[in-house]
């Protein structure tokens, strides 16, 4: 193939140059894969930088972008002339690379020979952190225990003027509430509905999966979620995905929408509780 018709075709299939090659001096070109997430497509041109002429085959291969946003290769290059012929036999490969089973991202051989999750999402599983959440939940379950006894202990004193008006207690049961959830970055989350009672009504475990990627304190006191959605299969659309770790909500009140969505934490045991 000559330099312009390689060109050509890469332009044709909408690929852009790269500034830099940092493997060598030949001219590298990419764009997103047609169908599958985080997935690109890479060409190495053959065309020498400086002089503008062909010095190697053009070779095609495909990476996978993680959630540090690097690059981990998912199918290895193929060399040859027939360049348009090279990218639809990477880009059907790329189709049905291996996928992660924990977070759907797809996997690659590491250096050390083992084909591995790309988004290495089994290192945010290590035994301390379980620990550490274990220990969490037991002051919890000590503070709750403590102020239970402390209520049992304590007189029932009645009032001396029982209140007429009936809507003071539903008043007093309708006080907000605030749920929060424990997330942490790289837990593996989907996503649930609730209704007003509390109750989970829909659970989307086997059609939606997203990684952690960060958890961020507002000044208002909200814990923004920032959430790699790896699939969605659902009919639920991304602006209805949640994207907080704290949850408002008034018993025994319509005020709130529902059903309303909220995080499921599945590669890990953690749960909604209320603050």
């Amino acid at each position: 193939m000559s330099v312009t018709l390689i060109k050509a075709t890469l332009k044709t299939q909408n690929f852009r140059e790269h500034k830099n090659n940092p493997k060598g001096n030949t001219l590298i070109f990419s764009r997103n894969h047609p169908t599958e997430k985080f997935v690109r497509i890479i060409v190495d041109s053959g065309i020498d930088k400086n002089t503008q002429k062909i010095v190697s085959q053009p070779s095609v291969s495909s990476v996978y972008i993680n959630i540090n946003k690097h690059w981990r290769e998912i199918v290895s290059a193929h060399k040859g002339t027939n360049l348009s012929g090279l990218i639809t036999t990477v880009e059907t490969s790329a189709v049905s690379a291996p996928k992660c089973k924990h977070c759907g991202a797809k996997k690659f051989k590491a250096k050390s020979g083992k084909v591995v999750c790309a988004n290495a999402c089994w290192s945010n599983w290590s035994g301390n952190k379980i620990k550490s959440t274990q220990k969490t939940s037991q002051k919890s379950s000590q503070k709750i225990q403590a102020q239970k006894t402390t209520q049992k202990s304590s007189p029932k004193i009645a009032p001396k003027n029982p209140p007429k008006n009936p809507q003071r207690k539903t008043m007093k049961k309708s006080s907000l509430e605030i749920w929060s959830l424990n997330l942490q970055p790289g837990d593996l989350v989907t996503v649930e509905e609730i209704n007003e009672n509390n109750e989970v009504t829909k659970d989307y475990t086997h059609s939606i999966l997203g990684v952690v990627v960060f958890v961020n304190p507002d000044p208002r006191g909200n814990r923004i979620v920032k959430t790699q959605w790896t699939a969605n299969t659902s009919s639920l659309q991304e602006w209805q995905l949640p994207s907080t770790a704290l949850m408002p909500r008034y018993p025994y009140s319509n005020t709130t929408p529902y059903p309303f969505t909220r995080f499921k934490v599945i590669s890990r045991k953690v749960n909604w509780v209320k603050e």
